[in-house]
């Protein structure tokens, strides 16, 4: 698939990838340290787990202690748990999730002091830039499930999701600003989510705006009470669990290639979409299945 060729592009080779599939709490690898580094009390368990049920993986933030920094430590282990059997026909859709009252904190400030130097920043806004693109380029939709606070990176996180659902007490602020670091790489994501005018009030005061404000600006697709907050984004991923994963990763695509085109351009790219759609054993097992007023048979086949 070219989804998968271009997330090895961005990094699966040489990524750390898990055991086979349940993924889950049992199943929890230690994440190796990069070269000519090391853990400061020897070597630390991931700070995210995941577990895939019915073709739903959910991966989970697991460092609360730590607000869920995207440490550069989280951020691989994200990573890996991201690509993780990518081209697999068991995996429809991705949850990510967070442990504790804060889904996450934005980046390790303690990776950002003068002492890590140059070359680590580097490798720390890379590896997040990178997790951020493998969620837009994964062939399977991602969905954030928020309850609590998101700023900087972390709101990033929450952005760069295709889909959002968020509880009534979640609120989100990129507030860099405040200590001497711009949230320029969150403004990425931020940019292409919310209005720029939004957008830039939050970058230039770093002042949090509430869940009924982000999805007004369009940050989150929903906003439900806590108590219905897994119910309701489980009900969604299993809605798309349900539909042929084919159709809904060249969908995924589609969108995203047509996004920053001129009219013109964007009719005639979804256009091919279309007809490539057709070709799809399950474009047209949808089509007949239709006709002939029954539940399609999907085959999750990609020709």
């Amino acid at each position: 698939m070219a989804a998968v060729a271009v997330l090895r592009a961005f990094g699966a080779r040489g990524a750390h990838v898990s055991p086979a599939r349940p993924l889950g709490p049992a199943v929890r690898p230690l994440l190796q340290p990069g070269p000519g580094r090391s853990w400061a009390a020897g070597v630390e368990p991931r700070p995210t787990s995941a577990r895939q049920l019915d073709g739903i993986r959910n991966i989970v933030l697991s460092n609360p202690k730590k607000r869920n920094a995207l440490s550069l430590a989280m951020l691989k282990s994200l990573q890996s748990d991201i690509l993780h059997d990518a081209d697999s026909n068991d995996l429809k859709v991705i949850i990510i999730s967070a442990e504790g009252p804060v889904f996450s904190s934005g980046h390790d400030l303690k990776e950002l002091t003068e002492e890590q130097g140059r070359d680590y920043h580097a490798e720390v806004f890379q590896t997040c830039s990178k997790v951020m693109m493998l969620i837009r380029n994964h062939p399977v939709p991602v969905i954030a499930m928020v309850n609590g606070l998101a700023t900087a990176a972390g709101c990033q996180l929450v952005a760069s999701c295709d889909i959002a659902v968020a509880s009534d007490k979640s609120s989100f602020a990129t507030p860099g600003v405040n200590i001497g670091l711009f949230c320029s790489t969150p403004g990425v994501a931020l940019a292409r989510a919310v209005p720029r005018k939004v957008a830039l009030e939050m970058l230039f005061t770093g002042e949090p705006i509430s869940a009924q404000q982000a999805l007004l600006h369009g940050l989150l697709s929903k906003v439900v009470p806590e108590a219905e907050l897994q119910e309701e984004t489980m009900r969604i991923a299993r809605k798309i669990a349900s539909l042929s994963r084919p159709v809904v990763s060249l969908g995924k695509a589609t969108f995203y290639r047509q996004l920053p085109q001129d009219l013109g351009t964007a009719y005639y790219l979804t256009s091919q979409a279309m007809v490539d759609n057709l070709a799809l054993r399950d474009g047209q097992e949808g089509i007949t299945a239709f006709l002939q007023k029954r539940k399609p048979i999907w085959s999750h086949e990609p020709a």
